[in-house]
């Protein structure tokens, strides 16, 4: 594709995005489905401008409305953004930015003379302005500032920033299958650059995006797609071979591939969730795994009489509740925007039922992992101080007891509170409970 035909494409995606009722993700994957001519090259320059503009999004809008009148079509706005930019981020010079929007075959159409003169005000600029506000400065929703303000006070800028960086490809081995420095050796043999995670000891941070889906070893079952943060949490749980262990939030089942590879296929681990086809979907990965120590279930809700009638049967719980999401902003900007599930205030008390309710499992001197890929407070640390409140029976264990010998490393506090500045992995927060006798 050339360079006007792949810009129109960008503007094209970046439209339905903004009309689809669907993550970002859904809406591109449909669109180069859609669009199967497009090649692979042309697909991941796509994809990189389409993500690299949404975590500019807010900025880049809020030059749209400072130097124009804002009173904007939908597509007049994306090709605006586009302008935006292609000077402010890529710093294409003017005549570069006309000269690709041609007008030609399959490319934007010519600048129309507002955006000429758009274009124009915003030669020699830069992404920031000193009028924006913190919150547009930080590419933060006005609805989360306040929350994070006060959870990360002078250190929010750091966290932010971070965010504004492309998510590190991890991957996790399957110790059934493999070990670690076998696959570094075959991802190096592909000519794929890799290297050992530095928490997970079952971890690989490998560098671009590289097809990994096409090779032997992920058809195979060694390794699976799984952000550092997330196998942390998993390993959190402590669980050992024999033990009987439930995953009550398990969604596609990528901690509870993690959580029954290191229980060595022995004991029992239930997966559970409220929607049936992620957890069907979830069996194919455990059969690929070679994993058949993993049961499923599906629940009603978080008081489904499954609960009830399990009651103080097992000695591990992990629940990875709904929340929203806010420590995944840098593999879904869009998130930022597009509000697609329940209010934080409905997450919230949906939360704390799940907690309540899941508790129940846990037998007298199990453990129970609440975790979230929040980075707030009041769905993390404030959420556990009101269930122990209501629950004298269960303690907070601290992390430098609760964490397995390989995860030492982060074993300080009460709590685990991962960040994308700090430690590189996707914002994540665990914390360890154990049923007294």
């Amino acid at each position: 594709m050339k360079d006007g035909a792949q810009l129109q494409a960008i503007m094209d995606v970046l439209l339905e995005i903004n009309e689809a009722d669907q993550p970002a993700d859904a809406t591109i994957t449909k669109y180069f489905r859609g669009h199967r001519y497009i090649g692979s090259k042309d697909r991941a320059k796509i994809s990189s401008a389409l993500y690299e503009i949404l975590r500019h999004m807010y900025r880049l809008n809020w030059w749209v409305d400072e130097l124009t009148d804002g009173k904007l079509s939908a597509e007049e706005r994306i090709r605006a953004v586009m302008i935006a930019f292609l000077s402010l981020l890529k710093k294409y010079p003017a005549g570069a930015i006309t000269a690709v929007f041609s007008g030609g075959k399959y490319a934007p159409a010519a600048l129309e003379d507002d955006e000429a003169a758009f274009l124009k005000k915003l030669e020699g600029r830069t992404l920031i302005h000193p009028k924006m506000s913190d919150s547009v400065r930080l590419e933060c929703p006005p609805w989360a500032y306040g929350l994070l303000k006060s959870a990360y006070g002078d250190k929010l800028d750091d966290e932010m920033q971070a965010m504004q960086e492309a998510a590190s490809l991890d991957i996790r081995i399957n110790p059934i299958k493999t070990n670690r420095d076998d696959v570094l050796k075959e991802l190096a043999a592909a000519e794929i650059k890799a290297k050992a995670t530095p928490f997970s000891p079952y971890g690989i941070r490998v560098e671009g995006r590289p097809p990994l889906s096409q090779m032997a070893m992920f058809k195979d079952g060694l390794v699976e797609v799984q952000d550092e943060g997330s196998q942390i949490l998993s390993l959190m749980l402590d669980a050992k071979s024999g033990m009987s262990v439930v995953d009550f939030c398990a969604g596609a089942g990528g901690k509870t591939l993690a959580i029954a590879a290191v229980m060595n296929n022995k004991g029992r681990v239930v997966a559970c969730d409220v929607v049936g086809n992620r957890l069907e979907k979830a069996k194919l990965r455990f059969r690929r795994a070679g994993l058949h120590n993993i049961e499923t279930h599906e629940l009603k809700n978080e008081n489904d009489q499954w609960v009830k009638h399990n009651a103080g049967k097992y000695d591990r719980v992990l629940i990875d509740v709904p929340c929203s999401g806010t420590g995944t902003w840098r593999r879904n900007p869009d998130a930022r925007w597009k509000q697609l599930g329940p209010s934080l205030d409905d997450l919230l008390s949906m939360q704390g039922r799940i907690l309540n309710s899941a508790a129940r499992l846990v037998k007298t001197g199990g453990r129970l992992v609440y975790a979230t890929c929040s980075m707030l407070q009041e769905e993390n640390q404030k959420q556990v101080s009101a269930f122990l409140e209501k629950n004298p029976s269960f303690k907070l264990v601290p992390l430098d007891t609760a964490m397995p010998a390989q995860l030492k490393k982060l074993a300080k506090g009460e709590m685990l509170v991962l960040t994308p500045a700090q430690h590189k992995t996707d914002g994540f927060f665990a914390a360890v409970l154990e049923r007294a006798a």
